[in-house]
């Protein structure tokens, strides 16, 4: 699917972080991008690529991953449309520290490296990009506070109320249903399918959840949040 500038602009601006650019901003970001297209499966980029663009997804959703010593696979995140990543290779210069692929067919606007340097020389973009640097910070050390203090069932709770607001930049609004398999969500908590579907099972059973194929339907926003507030 093609989309006209002004069509990316309203999708796009949806996005807590996007949205709250300036105009000027969000318009000079869409003039630097090139549309591309990516196939379900396959690799934006692999871990110890060169420095690459800043990415904002369109359509589809991402999973940023890596693998460990033993060959498994842990995925740290899933970013959806509306988001941007890749900034951190762009800012310091270093190698893809994760993998990023496409779970689905996805639509991407890249702004290349020379385009990103030059949207850092404007006051406002440079001060976004901070505070989008400044938010994955704060979800960063949630997710290390919850692995070493929180309980499993706590932490599952928790992944879900972030993986129901989106990526790091957070919408105030969160979704009722999450496009999440167990399977990648045990990989992003660190824990065993076995052991996941069991904190599931009860909370299905308490009436919290739903489980589909592919997805995790939130019955009680209010039970769930409750489960994954912090003592």
């Amino acid at each position: 699917m093609d989309y006209s500038k002004d069509e990316l602009l309203v999708n796009l601006s949806r996005n807590p972080w996007f949205g709250g650019l300036p105009l000027a901003e969000r318009k000079a970001m869409l003039a630097a991008a090139d549309v591309v297209h990516v196939r379900a499966g396959e690799m934006l980029y692999r871990k110890g690529d060169a420095v690459g663009g800043f990415i904002g997804v369109v359509q589809g959703a991402f999973k940023v991953s890596t693998l460990g010593e033993d060959g498994r696979e842990g995925i740290l995140s899933v970013v959806e449309a509306g988001n941007w990543f890749g900034e951190a290779s762009l800012l310091d210069g270093l190698p893809r520290p994760h993998d990023a692929t496409a779970v689905q067919a996805s639509v991407v606007l890249l702004i290349q490296a020379q385009a990103f340097k030059r949207l850092m020389q404007r006051s406002a973009f440079a001060r976004a990009i901070a505070a989008l640097l400044c938010a994955r910070v704060r979800v960063l050390y949630g997710l290390v506070e919850d692995a070493m203090l929180r309980s499993t069932r706590t932490r599952i709770a928790r992944r879900l109320l972030t993986l129901s607001r989106g990526d790091a930049t957070m919408a105030s609004d969160a979704r009722s249903s999450v496009a999440v398999s167990q399977e990648a969500l045990a990989m992003m908590l660190g824990i065993t399918r076995q052991t996941l579907s069991k904190e599931l099972k009860t909370l299905v059973h308490d009436g919290v959840l739903n489980l589909g194929y592919g997805r995790i339907e939130i019955v009680s926003m209010p039970e769930l949040e409750s489960r994954g507030a912090l003592a």
